[in-house]
């Protein structure tokens, strides 16, 4: 006695495109999340009160595969500074409170004070931040134990890891799935 199954190739045609459909959901909510995260981070650097924009234009975004072929985000910048305000410098850094820090992190900071020349930098800042000056051999230099921490990228992820991502990849992958077995 045999049995007979019909429509498995239509079975088989329809996972198929479910596959498809969930993995393009799949990319598109990676590239949304990672936007959110970029957009987020942008928004944490607007509390520089005396930049000139630089950082801020400096976050760079991406979504690629691995090797495995799943999609991965990638946010960052290129600009030492951008390290300098999630970390933090110096004494300073290492003193400053560590929770917003990626726990994946575990920064190494100068354990002395340190000079700087007054000409490298273009505002004063002991104005700004009171970073005092001393003269050294006529010329002016800045004083510094460093900076605290400051962070804006990995509270961008955690916040976007922590309230949105599930809805983003729910919707996203939902919504693919419908377009896809149409």
């Amino acid at each position: 006695m045999g049995v007979e199954i019909r429509g498995m190739d239509r079975l088989k045609a329809k996972i198929g495109k479910l596959t498809e459909a969930t993995k393009k959901g799949t990319e598109n909510a990676v590239y949304e999340m990672t936007q959110e995260v970029s957009g987020r981070a942008v928004g944490n650097l607007s509390s520089i009160k005396h930049g000139s924009g630089e950082l801020v234009g400096s976050v760079k975004d991406e979504v690629e595969s691995n090797s495995s072929g799943n999609p991965v985000g990638h946010v960052w910048t290129d600009k030492k500074e951008g390290l300098f305000r999630e970390l933090g410098t110096g004494p300073n850094g290492e003193k400053s409170d560590k929770s917003d820090i990626s726990p994946l992190i575990t920064p190494v900071y100068t354990q002395r004070a340190w000079f700087f020349p007054v000409t490298a930098s273009v505002e004063d800042l002991t104005v700004l931040y009171g970073i005092p000056k001393v003269e050294i051999q006529g010329i002016e230099f800045y004083f510094t134990s460093g900076q605290p921490a400051r962070p804006w990228l990995y509270p961008a992820l955690k916040y976007v890891e922590e309230n949105l991502a599930n809805e983003i990849v729910k919707r996203n992958v939902s919504e693919a799935i419908r377009k896809g077995l149409k």
